[in-house]
């Protein structure tokens, strides 16, 4: 066994009737018969050894976890066929390399996996379970690391001397405590799956039971030799599952933007089975005006096709939000390319744009579980948005809704891994959500509260994703409003409304160019679009300037020839602005231009 101290230990004793107590020694036998009566030694036959060994297929192995699978090896030899038992692996395996057999100098680097022992023999020096050890090139070198690290073979000590502790042990110290507790037969053996060297399993016997055999060292042999390929596939899997993880790790957004009025809490939780990593994601993104998309998708299938869908999913919906298109309008183009993907696949979708100058909500879902609204006083109810046809069905148009958020009011959106059960029907698992949302805080949303008590089958057999939005004020100090008149003097109005209020936010070097765009917004609201509506002024990470109106038609940069009177206020816009944008609305359209704030 692996020196240090500390290391977990785990007791399992022998009961009346168990299979495995027939590779105990006669003392142990006669002191099982108190309670489970006297057997005879000639039961101790080659058909038990066998059966014995059979029946490993059943208890080793029974999930795809390395760390389980190999404390099943241990458990399984303890008592029944050793005192002591410890898996320990190479960390270039647990790393992902493939295992090799090892020629360098010293011990390669191991990881401690698993232990089991008898009450009588919990004091044996060992790591803990889950760390790495390494020893010197200078230490002595052990068997364990001269053939089943080097050479592949098993080692056997039927009957250890005053210096054989020293060969089996990795320290002084461990090779007196050997000795101290009655361990005086030793066996070791490597576990190989495929070619590969994975690691080595060690077992001790101690007082009362007879020593390692040659047939002893066979069934070890062949019991090695079947948990290791249970392990490599452990082994195999895990890998591939973290690659399928961290592909959909990468897919999703790494930070949440700063959003006025808003706080957003975005949080992700893989699946534990084997076949749950799929297309579950989520996207916060800030549109012009202030304004915050909230977008949670869920593609229907598992695996790497389902994380492939999803990923080129969000790049479309990102694209769409980028075009700052109404949520109602970026559901039928998804719908669309959904429809264009060759896999075929089917997705839900549910979208939320937050406005922060009168805090509400415009949602529109594509079969999508409905959002969690959080009043702010302990109170939790699902928003009724019209459920429309997920992405893929090809059945449109979707109907949005328009929602009033209080301050403090918090909107969750969420995945159906969140409440997905084997044993219950969904509206059950929906009202346990809803009950479990109640009078949770900011702060413990924020800290996976919800998460936590979410009421899923555990351990979750599907991904989950969840996005909780916090409203922070109805109207931000950065942002201002104003309703123009539709007359010829809404120009100047807007100019002496911008100017004053950079004033405020002392921002006036800002002012000519702020004022030069603002004249030519609302300028072509009166020529092209019926007359000026609102004008709107946000100071976030940067400068947006935006004018509304009803007219249908969205503007364009002209080629304006040397003596065309007109034609050059977006082409001094596009010049002067970091970027320039147009979005329509239910009642007609809104133009909106950026500035950098200065350092």
């Amino acid at each position: 066994m692996s020196g240090g101290n500390g290391r977990r230990r785990l007791t399992r004793r022998a009961s009346a009737g168990n299979g495995t107590a027939l590779f105990r020694s006669a003392g142990a036998l006669k002191r099982l018969a108190s309670s489970a009566g006297e057997v005879p030694l000639d039961r101790i036959s080659t058909r038990g050894r066998l059966a014995w060994l059979n029946s490993a297929g059943s208890r080793i192995g029974t999930t795809l976890d390395l760390e389980r699978t190999a404390q099943e090896l241990a458990e399984f030899t303890v008592p029944g066929f050793a005192d002591g038992a410890a898996v320990d692996i190479l960390e270039s395996v647990l790393r992902g390399d493939e295992g090799s057999r090892w020629t360098g100098t010293g011990v390669p680097p191991m990881r401690a996996i698993a232990l089991c022992a008898v009450d009588e023999l919990s004091t044996l020096e060992a790591t803990p379970v889950g760390e790495t050890f390494v020893r010197s090139e200078e230490a002595h070198e052990t068997l364990l690391h001269r053939y089943c690290l080097r050479q592949g073979r098993p080692v056997l000590v039927s009957r250890m001397g005053d210096a054989d502790y020293l060969r089996v042990a990795p320290t002084e110290s461990a090779a007196e405590t050997m000795r101290s507790t009655g361990v005086h037969s030793y066996l070791a053996v490597p576990l190989i799956a495929r070619g590969l060297l994975l690691g080595s399993a060690d077992f001790v016997r101690g007082r009362g039971t007879p020593p390692f055999s040659s047939t002893d060292l066979a069934l070890a042999e062949h019991l090695a030799s079947q948990a290791a390929v249970y392990i490599d596939n452990a082994r195999l899997y895990g890998r591939e599952r973290e690659r399928v993880v961290s592909l959909q790790r990468t897919l999703l957004p790494r930070a949440t933007p700063v959003t006025p009025g808003l706080r957003v809490h975005a949080e992700y939780a893989p699946s534990t089975a084997h076949h749950g990593v799929g297309g579950d994601w989520y996207d916060v993104m800030a549109l012009p005006g202030g304004r915050t998309a909230l977008m949670v998708g869920d593609v229907m299938g598992h695996g790497l096709p389902a994380a492939a869908t999803m990923g080129r999913l969000r790049a479309v919906a990102r694209t769409l939000m980028t075009l700052d298109m109404a949520p109602e309008r970026v559901l039928a183009r998804l719908d669309l390319a959904t429809r264009d993907l060759e896999d075929e696949q089917v997705a839900t979708f549910l979208c939320a744009v937050f406005d922060p100058a009168d805090a509400t909500y415009t949602l529109a879902s594509a079969g999508h579980l409905p959002p969690l609204l959080l009043d702010g006083d302990g109170g939790a109810e699902f928003v009724d948005v019209p459920v429309g046809a997920p992405l893929g069905a090809g059945v449109i148009p979707y109907d949005p809704i328009r929602l009033k958020v209080p301050e403090g009011g918090r909107l969750v959106l969420y995945s159906d891994g969140l409440v997905k059960s084997r044993r219950a029907d969904l509206d059950h698992q929906l009202e346990r959500l809803r009950a479990a949302a109640r009078g949770l805080t900011p702060e413990a949303l924020e800290r996976g509260g919800l998460l936590e008590r979410a009421p899923a089958d555990a351990p979750r057999f599907d991904e989950a994703v969840l996005l909780g939005a916090t409203t922070t004020l109805g109207t931000p100090d950065e942002l201002r409003e104003w309703e123009l008149p539709r007359e010829g003097r809404a120009a100047s109005v807007a100019r002496r409304l911008v100017t004053d209020q950079l004033t405020e936010w002392e921002l006036t070097e800002l002012a000519d160019v702020c004022e030069l765009v603002v004249s030519e917004l609302v300028g072509n609201a009166l020529r092209y679009g019926n007359g000026p509506g609102r004008l709107r002024l946000l100071r976030g990470e940067r400068l947006v300037v935006e004018v509304s109106d009803t007219g249908p038609d969205l503007p364009q940069i002209q080629h304006a020839d040397l003596s065309d009177e007109g034609g050059r206020g977006l082409q001094l816009i596009n010049m002067l602005c970091r970027r320039w944008g147009t979005c329509r609305t239910e009642v007609g359209k809104v133009v909106w231009a950026e500035q950098n704030l200065p350092s």
